[in-house]
């Protein structure tokens, strides 16, 4: 693969096609965290593009190295970002139906459940590794550096809308974003099957 502007274009785009799961991810946390601070937030956009950026270069590494291996596993992908985000997004639906009667409640996001949306909205870039095996080493590294910063700055967007929102409809917020994380998993799961 040579140096050019078609190999930053393609790579803009793979990085947006690639955030659109985060962003929705991020819309939806924005919805449910209203009473987020920016630093929380951050944290969200920083986890998801770093993923983002790291799961395609664990693929390119692996087709450099264990190809055999990680064609069983991408078999498994959309299976694991279905159970993520359904596990994910029937507790929200449960802890918004629950927490009906807390008026002022504050939601806020732990760091585990930041990494498990991580991982759920990014494994599917896993196999985008593959795509990039042309790739020498330098440009796997500008390439997911690029997809990671595209993701922060879109995950930073989705956040912000979704407070935005979230703030509007109150307490029907969380329960909307768990509709949202499983319509996501379910898309992952029913997209990667054609």
């Amino acid at each position: 693969m040579e140096w050019n502007l078609l190999f930053f274009v393609n790579t803009f785009f793979l990085g947006i096609a690639l955030a659109a799961d985060a962003f929705s991810v991020s819309v939806a946390d924005g919805l449910n965290n209203t009473g987020s601070n920016k630093k929380q937030y951050l944290t969200i956009a920083l986890v998801f593009g770093g993923f983002q950026a790291l799961f395609p270069f664990v693929g390119w590494t692996c087709v450099h190295t264990l190809v055999v291996l990680l064609k069983a596993f991408e078999k498994a992908v959309p299976w694991i970002a279905l159970g993520l985000l359904l596990f994910l997004g029937i507790k929200m639906i449960i802890d918004g139906v629950k927490g009906d009667d807390e008026e002022g409640k504050v939601n806020k996001l732990g760091i585990k459940t930041i990494l498990l949306q991580g991982v759920a909205v990014s494994i599917d870039a896993l196999s985008v590794g593959f795509t990039l095996a042309e790739h020498n080493l330098l440009q796997a590294l500008v390439a997911v550096s690029i997809i990671g910063i595209i993701t922060f700055v879109i995950s930073l967007l989705g956040l912000f809308i979704g407070k935005k929102i979230g703030t509007k409809l109150s307490n029907k917020a969380q329960i909307i974003g768990g509709i949202i994380l499983i319509a996501i998993g379910i898309e992952i799961f029913v997209t990667s099957m054609f």
